[in-house]
């Protein structure tokens, strides 16, 4: 499907043309002149031409009071040049609006309008996993009058020790940028310094601009070419020498080096460079959720996922690499393993963030990715990896890419049910070609595990999975933000039960704008995940599936997701069996509209190859001999950390 909501028209004058005034001004609200200067960022089309297209994609609106008097009547003036969205959750609106940056590697990205109270406060979630993930969205949450003369009004959070402040404070601890726009002039200053932040590799994230209903309708005098269009300028820094100089030093005295690709390779536009980079040195990849997908899946130097989610391959390497370059990455617990994986190498951190990259003791280079690869390529001429590990890496990648192959065709077995390894295989046999244009949406449970090490992504982009904050609810949100982005290509939503129940209402939201998706529910009847994760503590299965739940006299429901799908206006069916998927997976594929697919999986079983130790904190005192034995196991994880680290200190 071509079709796209996302059209920017030039608007009837009538509708938008506002007299000048005395001195080139405008004579605007607040509101309407937020959305004038929107409307008139501009970026360049990244196909050379030179052409430029908005910065902003639309704006998702939920109103309600706060917004709809200002902002509302701002957005309708200028709706054929920032087109306006009406979504069904506010969470869920700036999930997929988040999305819609991150499938545009950061050059394009959206805004959210909410009412005040709970419509504002429902966006904290998504501006933390914004916050998380390094990306840009620009929540705009209405907020109470300045002039406190109505005080308190509906919705309003009254704070007995200050009276300035509201329920959107609860945005400064997830927002890059934060400000209460409490007289229209402030957006002289205000709007800059969002735009900065939001296309800045360092600073990039959520900002949020709280929007007071009386200011958002109050006139100012504003300078016309506040509103000339402007094409945005995206800020990363270059390396500098003697960062650099200090990488060399480590790089030029290694024989095992591995690369771990990060979602910032994606974002600097990075990924060529980063082959450059592997194959000139001869150095083996291995990458992040974020990263998944900088390297073609067939690449001889890839080795696949890394760390706690990580292949049998990358992770072998990581474990004996003497220096790690760690590229792009603010390196999470799930890709050290908890900082137990590379312990005994020298780390490298490039990143534009500084704060990002220090983690893990590491030396940093500050620098724009696809910058520092080459800058460090041009002064390490000659130079490559011992030839011994190379070969090796080579060789587990290949090993590894064989295992992937045989355990998403392994053969049905009668009367199991399949598992997430099953369903992802036929996901993937069911495009036309290993190269695929699809882009697969997760985020949270045990798929991102099985997507992360499974998955064959063919280019960068195909693999958009949501890992920072792990948020359940964000598939199906996140699904329709990237559709908004790639209209012209197929996105698969992959999601379990749990996350369908906590958030699907933007299916309705998909049928509404022709945003049509293929959404795959893997039903195994609670939350399967953590039950494991439970179990694995020494805990008792325990208010995690279905069964192991507190339940009144009616037991636990059956939920028909079919049937659910269907009466949100998309088209459904639910599978008995992998053959069953494989048909229905075409007749999603040809649909019309949004399809979903759901099929009974198993809760208990995983893929058994990959995996590396996380650290959960088990409890030290325990009824349980289960619990108590956990407990052993992971004081002796404990002191093997320790004892790594004092290698490293006394080195």
């Amino acid at each position: 499907m071509n079709h796209s909501v996302l059209q920017h028209e030039s608007a009837p004058a009538a509708e938008t043309d506002v007299p000048l005034q005395p001195g080139g001004t405008l004579r605007l609200t607040a509101a309407q002149a937020l959305v004038r200067y929107l409307a008139a960022q501009r970026v360049l089309v990244e196909d050379g031409s030179g052409k430029t297209e908005p910065l902003f994609g639309g704006v998702f609106a939920i109103f309600g009071h706060g917004n709809v008097a200002g902002i509302g009547e701002a957005l309708y003036q200028h709706r054929h040049e920032l087109p306006t969205l009406r979504a069904h959750n506010e969470q869920a609106m700036a999930h997929s609006a988040i999305a819609y940056a991150k499938a545009h590697f950061r050059r394009r990205m959206m805004a959210v309008t909410t009412s005040i109270g709970p419509g504002a406060t429902n966006l904290v979630t998504a501006a933390a996993l914004a916050h998380v993930n390094r990306l840009p969205v620009l929540l705009l949450p209405g907020d109470i009058f300045v002039s406190r003369a109505p005080d308190p009004v509906l919705q309003q959070v009254e704070d007995f020790h200050d009276g300035g402040i509201s329920a959107n404070d609860a945005f400064k601890p997830v927002s890059r940028y934060f400000d209460r726009i409490v007289h229209p002039a402030q957006l002289l200053t205000a709007l800059p310094r969002a735009m900065r932040v939001l296309t800045d590799a360092a600073l990039c994230g959520p900002v949020t601009l709280a929007l007071p209903q009386d200011v958002q309708a109050m006139a100012y005098d504003y300078p016309i070419e506040f509103f000339e269009p402007r094409v945005v300028n995206f800020h990363s820094p270059a390396p500098v020498i003697d960062e650099l100089q200090a990488a060399l030093a480590h790089l030029k005295r290694a024989k095992k080096p591995m690369i771990v690709a990060g979602g910032g390779v994606l974002y600097g536009l990075a990924t060529d460079a980063l082959k450059r980079f592997a194959h000139t040195h001869g150095i083996p990849v291995a990458e992040t959720q974020a990263g998944k997908g900088s390297l073609a899946w067939d690449d001889p130097l890839n080795a696949g996922a890394l760390g706690v989610t990580g292949s049998p391959a990358a992770n072998a390497l990581a474990h004996d690499a003497d220096c790690v370059l760690a590229v792009g990455t603010r390196l999470q617990d799930f890709t050290t393993g908890s900082n137990t994986l590379f312990t005994q190498a020298d780390v490298i951190g490039i990143n534009a963030n500084a704060f990002d990259g220090l983690k893990h003791r590491a030396t940093i280079v500050q620098s724009d990715a696809k910058l520092a690869l080459d800058a460090l390529t041009e002064r390490l001429e000659g130079w490559r990896a011992d030839a011994t590990w190379t070969a090796r890496g080579e060789a587990l990648s290949k090993q590894w890419r064989d295992a992937v192959l045989k355990i998403t065709q392994a053969e049905p077995r009668e009367g199991v049910l399949p598992y997430d390894a099953d369903v992802i295989g036929v996901v993937q046999r069911s495009s036309d070609t290993s190269t695929t244009e699809d882009i697969v949406v997760c985020a949270a449970g045990t798929l991102p595990a099985e997507l992360h090490k499974l998955w064959r992504a063919g280019q960068p982009g195909a693999y958009h999975v949501e890992y920072g904050y792990s948020c359940m609810g964000y598939e199906i949100a996140g699904g329709l933000g990237a559709k908004l982005a790639h209209p012209d290509r197929e996105v698969i939503v992959m999601v379990g039960d749990g996350s369908y129940l906590m958030l699907n209402s933007e299916i309705a939201t998909s049928v509404m704008l022709g945003a049509k998706l293929v959404i795959v529910v893997l039903d195994n009847r609670g939350y399967g995940c953590i039950n494991r994760l439970q179990q694995a503590c020494g805990g008792a299965p325990f208010n995690n599936l279905f069964d192991d739940c507190a339940q009144g006299p009616l037991g636990a429901p059956y939920v028909d997701f079919a049937a659910h799908a269907r009466s949100l206006g998309a088209l459904a069916e639910h599978v008995a069996n992998v053959g069953e998927l494989e048909a229905a997976m075409q007749r999603a594929r040809s649909a019309d509209r949004t399809y979903v697919v759901s099929i009974d999986t198993d809760p208990a079983r995983t893929t058994d190859e990959g995996g590396w130790w996380w650290e959960v904190a088990v409890p030290e005192v325990s009824a349980r001999a289960a619990v108590r034995d956990a407990r052993a196991n992971y004081e002796a994880h404990l002191a093997a950390r320790d004892e790594s680290a004092g290698d490293i200190d006394n080195a």
